[in-house]
């Protein structure tokens, strides 16, 4: 296997961290959008389930070096997450859900918003994760491909089955297998993040906008479409317009979609690539349609009626941020019990009505029902079979590839 280089990022990486943090995800506060008024105002901060609860098949037999576990003596989890990516009541109490886990465990929840990124947090954990060394962390939350990278390097420990009955179970089948993690040995998600394509009604003025393909294509929407900035998200959504699967793609693949997008680039067609800033653009009309994140349409419809979303026939494309105990963590069986909890559809239905992603927890939708009625019927935040059948995942990449990968579109995008 080829082995990655923790301690250098190539030129590529390192501009699409420059971009990352300058305008795509890290930009986004999982609440990304103040409900103010229809112009958009925005604050940047932002196999179903199963019968039974087996015992998994273990995913990869490498692992993470393990410490010894202070959980039974030192009542606590250290966890570290996004901002904004966690519970907030009606009334404003924040994460009502840790201090329901603290008074039914006895357990503390040191609650820390210090990821920003997933390259620069992968900065700051990488040396004591080199040296053998705690991190101070019991759980982390990584996007998928990061997560695939501490695997890959052995730093992250393998999970206990029998702390995640809960998890086992209401893991839902759309998340249950990755490439990068079968069946689920090392991580568990934390929420899914669908990317569609979004438009504005007004704007379209009865232009039919129902794939990659329109917005690439159809001449009235010259200079009125952007794509993501995100690499995966927009080459995922191409490849899956052109008929290729974003599990399985090739070099020539990833070849052809570049030069599909440079296409439209030349031509003015693609106004621009953008992290969630395209929110503005698209409730102004400045934007007719776009490559956008389900969570931040969500966000948009309940203001801007004239903002909608469509699921091409080619279908979708879905990431997720991932719950891992990093190696040498003091308090893991603490934290398999936290992971335990958040599967737990009653706890899962508080995080989506707040988060607005997509859950990966079965058995969602009643109780998300009692506290928001149309999210629970939204397809984007609570998937029916239906939805997660055309849910696409991009596959793992090697070194190598994400070098290369990123340079070509890097260049695509001007970055």
């Amino acid at each position: 296997m080829e082995q990655y280089e923790p301690d250098r990022l190539t030129p590529p990486q390192l501009a699409a961290m420059r971009r990352s943090l300058r305008n795509g995800r890290a930009a986004m506060t999982r609440r990304s959008l103040l409900r103010a008024s229809a112009g958009g105002a925005l604050t940047v901060g932002g196999l179903g389930a199963l019968s039974g609860c087996g015992i998994p098949a273990a995913g990869r037999t490498q692992g993470g070096t393990s410490a010894q576990d202070h959980s039974a003596r030192e009542k606590v989890v250290n966890f570290s997450n996004w901002t904004e990516y966690i519970d907030v009541d009606d009334s404003g109490k924040r994460h009502p859900t840790l201090d329901a886990f603290r008074k039914r465990t006895g357990i503390a929840v040191k609650y820390t918003e210090d990821i920003n990124d997933n390259n620069e947090f992968f900065g700051k954990i990488k040396p004591q994760l080199a040296a053998g060394q705690d991190t101070g962390r019991d759980i982390v939350v990584l996007t998928d491909w990061l997560a695939a990278r501490l695997i890959r390097l052995g730093w992250v420990q393998k999970l206990d089955p029998s702390n995640l009955p809960h998890a086992y179970t209401n893991l839902s089948s759309q998340f249950r297998d990755p490439d990068w993690d079968p069946g689920r040995a090392y991580s568990y998600p934390w929420q899914g993040i669908p990317t569609v394509i979004a438009y504005n009604k007004k704007a379209l003025d009865g232009i039919e906008v129902k794939s990659v393909s329109d917005l690439l294509d159809n001449p009235k929407l010259k200079g009125r479409v952007s794509f993501l900035s995100e690499m995966r998200d927009s080459i995922g959504m191409t490849l899956l317009d052109m008929g290729k699967d974003p599990a399985k793609f090739t070099d020539d693949d990833f070849d052809a979609v570049i030069a599909r997008l440079q296409k439209a680039v030349d031509k003015g067609q693609i106004r621009r690539f953008t992290g969630n800033d395209y929110t503005s653009d698209l409730t102004k009309g400045d934007i007719a349609a776009c490559v956008a994140w389900a969570g931040d349409i969500v966000q948009l419809k309940h203001d801007s009626p004239d903002v909608d979303y469509v699921i091409p026939d080619s279908g979708y494309m879905t990431s997720s941020d991932n719950l891992l105990v990093p190696n040498k963590a003091r308090h893991k069986t603490n934290a398999e019990r936290l992971i335990d909890f958040y599967y737990e559809p009653e706890q899962a239905a508080a995080l989506a009505a707040y988060i607005n992603y997509a859950t990966p927890v079965d058995g969602v939708k009643p109780y998300l029902a009692k506290i928001d009625k149309d999210a629970a019927n939204n397809p984007l935040i609570v998937p029916d079979k239906a939805m997660q059948a055309r849910s696409h995942s991009f596959r793992s990449l090697s070194q190598k590839e994400e070098t290369a990968y990123e340079e070509k579109f890097a260049k695509l995008t001007g970055a």
